[in-house]
């Protein structure tokens, strides 16, 4: 969804040196289907009423969005800040400093919820590999396992006004956190996410495993919070690896 760049845009595209976060998206670019998964969500996502008013954000720029949250680990507040800080993900979120209104942390937090309510997220992921599949990007040999937390402001409320069920307290070092948790399983040849679950922040690393393997790995890496004699047998076998 490329637009014509106005003058932040258009220093951001005069760059000679292309950096990491830049060729990560490009790349995102040219290989996620999106026309696909924008066609799962539209039947879900609000319309211009009849009567005026604000019209909602741009579903593509929404979605955009949200997979770069998925792809940085960015709460909420944070995916907004980036929007404002990073030319990078406003270039890829199609946002023009200046032209377009950049999504606040609600209105970032209600299109998550969307997706959620409607299980969505399940749907995209599944649409995204079997199209990263058939073109051979997602090799499906060894898998990464890891957990992030998306951190929320601890006065979040959903949509009954009250503070949401799906959302808790948890400590990590010396620091409170409130809001989810992540749990990723990551392809380790192509760095390719083929596995998504959230659930509440306090539950803890290691109850979310079987979820995130998709049953054809003869490798695993994760680090010691997921260390268990039954799962390292799994792996102990000939040609298999256990990497915690």
């Amino acid at each position: 969804m490329p637009k014509q760049p106005a003058f932040p845009g258009l220093r951001h595209a005069m760059k000679k040196k292309q950096t990491r976060r830049e060729r990560f998206l490009a790349e995102m670019e040219a290989v996620v289907p999106w026309s696909r998964l924008l066609a799962l969500i539209a039947p879900h996502y609000p319309k211009a009423g009849p009567k005026g008013g604000r019209p909602p954000m741009p579903l593509e720029t929404m979605l955009r969005v949200y997979f770069l949250q998925q792809w940085y680990a960015l709460s909420d507040p944070m995916a907004e800040e980036m929007l404002y800080d990073s030319d990078a993900m406003r270039h890829f979120a199609g946002i023009e400093l200046g032209d377009d209104r950049i999504p606040d942390e609600t209105t970032i937090l209600n299109f998550r919820h969307l997706l959620e309510k409607h299980r969505l997220t399940e749907k995209l992921f599944a649409e995204v590999n079997g199209h990263l599949a058939d073109q051979g990007i997602t090799l499906r040999s060894g898998t990464l396992v890891d957990a992030t937390i998306i951190d929320a402001p601890s006065s979040t409320k959903n949509e009954a006004k009250a503070r949401d069920p799906e959302m808790s307290s948890t400590k990590k070092g010396n620091t409170w956190y409130f809001g989810m948790k992540a749990h990723v399983g990551v392809d380790a040849d192509s760095g390719i996410v083929h596995s998504l679950e959230t659930t509440t922040a306090k539950m803890h690393d290691s109850q979310v495993w079987d979820e995130l393997l998709h049953g054809a790995e003869t490798s695993v890496w994760a680090d010691k919070g997921y260390v268990s004699a039954a799962r390292e047998a799994a792996f102990s076998g000939p040609g298999k690896f256990w990497g915690v």
